[in-house]
């Protein structure tokens, strides 16, 4: 991963997971509207924080296969933290939604001490990040897996899922529809159980989906 310029440059050189064991070969570009300084804390000691630097970007996908090149709305964020998941959390979801001029963040989490967390958080074109009213939470259809999974939408309103992304016994992410001030938008959605995830017997698949390379290293 680069910079060059504005643009975010990711080289990607890898081996797909079971059960489709091929080369993954190309370049992304993901090229912000603006980047952010804006954290956000998911716990009150600040042990777990998002960080979205561009939620609001164009990106360029070009892979080693026949339609895998495309362009489109995308985002770049991360989080970080000082323990693990597990340790602080039972469940989240989250969703960033492109809107008029810049894109909506919601983020909904339940902490292991029973307190919850509810944000929701519009970014403009240049990055500025605003708090808003929170819309109601609606529920989308259970994963392939039986996760559970809701998000945020206008009332009476029934959002629904467009395209799978990732299916695992404790992770969905999808492509979800939703619709804000009267207004339908396709988002990335994400719902994470971190009960099961704590299950000794769910743990080791992720060995096998995110394998550890030895000397692997930011260049």
């Amino acid at each position: 991963m680069r910079w060059n310029g504005d643009h975010l440059i990711i080289d990607v050189n890898e081996i797909g997971s079971p059960p489709l064991i091929s080369r993954v070969k190309g370049q992304i570009i993901v090229t912000p509207s603006a980047v952010t300084d804006v954290e956000l804390p998911l716990t009150t000691d600040g042990a777990h924080i998002w960080r979205p630097f561009a939620p609001t970007s164009r990106i360029s996908v070009d892979l080693n296969s026949k339609g895998w090149q495309w362009e489109g709305h995308g985002y770049f964020d991360a989080n970080f933290g000082t323990r693990a998941l597990e340790e602080d959390f039972s469940y989240w979801t989250w969703g960033r939604y492109p809107t008029q001029g810049g894109s909506t963040c919601f983020y909904d989490a339940t902490r292991l001490n029973g307190s919850k967390l509810a944000a929701a958080v519009q970014f403009d074109e240049k990055g500025h990040a605003s708090e808003m009213p929170l819309p109601p939470k609606a529920r989308l259809k259970r994963s392939l897996w039986a996760v559970a999974r809701e998000t945020r939408a206008d009332a009476g309103y029934q959002p629904r899922q467009v395209k799978n992304m990732l299916d695992a016994p404790f992770y969905s992410r999808s492509a979800v529809k939703t619709q804000l001030d009267g207004v339908e938008t396709v988002g990335v959605h994400e719902a994470l159980d971190l009960v099961r995830f704590r299950n000794p017997l769910l743990k080791p698949m992720l060995a096998v989906r995110v394998p550890r390379r030895a000397r692997w290293r930011f260049s």
